[in-house]
């Protein structure tokens, strides 16, 4: 059993970390504005015709708002909890030793959490420019007219699309052939049509060969020989761990080639007494998947048998369509050597997707035909961040899809369709009955 502890936290920046401060509250804060403002405007296919006028002002102040709101919480409850904050940037110093902003703590368990930030690509003529990340996008006061996006990830696919439904003209320049290069195919395909309905440029293929800045308008000269103009510029080109001032070597943590913590399957490093979650690590880079590295960690402590692989991890992108994600892909559950299947229906054939106008995207599932257990699903549509949960509780409980095919959801719903998903597999929407 894990009795209380004295604890200390060394916070080199505002507290709550990345997902409270540039993450996801100001991001979801910032595309319920946005999105708000794009299904306005799309609500022309159901007869209403609106006219948007944007207070970008008042929308970025909304968001800075709640981002202090949290962050303040955020301050109580480590107070209220009795834990020692170290407004400094920590380093080890000895074996089991940290050392940061004056103060210098040995303790017999250590947790390091300190996450990832923005890799900046080296292109000629970038340093200098006032370019944005998701560190500082949320400072904006002003909506630029013209935006750039360098990255095809979601950080650039969210903040990218909400800025272009909020009034600036948007261009994305992806390195690869597709949106969201992790995902299968037809998800690329699924966002891309969403993104050209709002009117923004998509540049495959593209990397910027040159950067330029002059009298408050980026130049970028793209591998094609294209050049593209924009008041602002958006880096999303990918994440690097947040190592460098640790000095871990000192206290014999070791990390990979890319400056990940290296860990073993109950978080523990390469020094006895040394955990890190999260990111760091090379933890899928979610908030809630830190959070259970957490509670994982915890009960591990008090001696359960927990590991970081014990559990069904899901996630979600919050473009519109949105992309709803859990568990395998039919390619990775076959790379596995699996006996796997899938079924999808298109959002196009569910009457509630109809009704309301929302017909871009699909439901999919992956089953293995050995045990009827659901391997994973892909859903990608309106909400699909909500429906992806009932998914994530099947797989956690260990049910088949037949549970699924024989529950009965609400008509009409988007998660009525779920059920006729499964359905697929027996071969026949409807029940036969040998009298009939």
């Amino acid at each position: 059993m894990l009795t209380s502890k004295n604890v200390v936290l060394f916070e080199r920046d505002a507290l709550g970390g990345s997902c409270i401060n540039y993450g996801c509250t100001p991001s979801k804060a910032f595309l319920a504005a946005a999105h708000a403002a794009g299904r306005a405007r799309q609500a022309t296919k159901l007869g209403i015709h609106a006219q948007v006028e944007v207070d970008f002002s008042a929308v970025m102040e909304r968001v800075r708002g709640i981002r202090s709101q949290f962050n303040q919480g955020t301050k109580r409850r480590l107070e209220s909890a009795g834990v020692k904050v170290v407004c400094a940037e920590a380093a080890f110093t000895g074996e089991r030793t940290v050392s940061g902003g004056g103060v210098t703590v040995q303790a017999p368990i250590i947790v390091i959490n300190t996450g990832t930030s923005s890799t900046i690509p080296d292109i000629p003529g970038l340093a200098g420019t006032p370019y944005l990340t998701n560190r500082n996008f949320f400072d904006l006061q002003q909506i630029p007219p013209r935006l750039l996006v360098v990255g095809g990830g979601y950080i650039a696919l969210e903040l990218g699309q909400g800025m272009a439904r909020l009034g600036s003209q948007t261009e994305l320049i992806v390195q690869g052939d597709r949106l969201l290069a992790q995902e299968e195919s037809d998800v690329s395909a699924v966002l891309a049509d969403a993104f050209k309905q709002d009117g923004i440029g998509l540049h495959f293929n593209r990397t910027v060969q040159q950067v330029a800045y002059a009298n408050g308008v980026f130049t970028l000269t793209l591998s094609n020989g294209k050049v593209l103009d924009g008041e602002a510029l958006l880096l999303a080109t990918g994440r690097k761990p947040n190592t460098e001032a640790l000095n871990a070597a000192v206290t014999g943590v070791e990390l990979d080639a890319q400056g990940f913590i290296k860990i073993g399957d109950q978080f523990q490093t390469t020094y006895p007494g040394v955990y890190a979650i999260g990111d760091v690590a090379k933890q899928p880079a979610f908030t809630h998947v830190a959070w259970e590295d957490y509670r994982r960690l915890k009960a591990i402590l008090c001696g359960e048998q927990r590991t970081r692989s014990d559990r069904v991890l899901g996630y979600a992108v919050y473009t519109e369509p949105q992309v709803g994600r859990v568990g395998m892909t039919l390619e990775q559950a076959q790379e596995q050597g699996l006996a796997a299947r899938e079924v999808t229906l298109p959002m196009a054939h569910i009457a509630r997707s109809i009704e309301w106008g929302h017909d871009l995207g699909f439901y999919r599932m992956v089953i293995d035909t050995q045990t009827n257990l659901i391997l994973g699903a892909t859903l990608v549509g309106y909400e699909t961040a909500e429906l992806v949960h009932v998914f994530l509780s099947l797989m956690e409980a260990k049910a088949t899809w037949q549970v699924l095919e024989q529950s009965v959801h609400i008509h009409p719903t988007y998660g009525e369709a779920l059920p006729s998903l499964a359905r697929l597999l027996v071969g026949d929407n409807m029940p036969t009955c040998p009298n009939m």
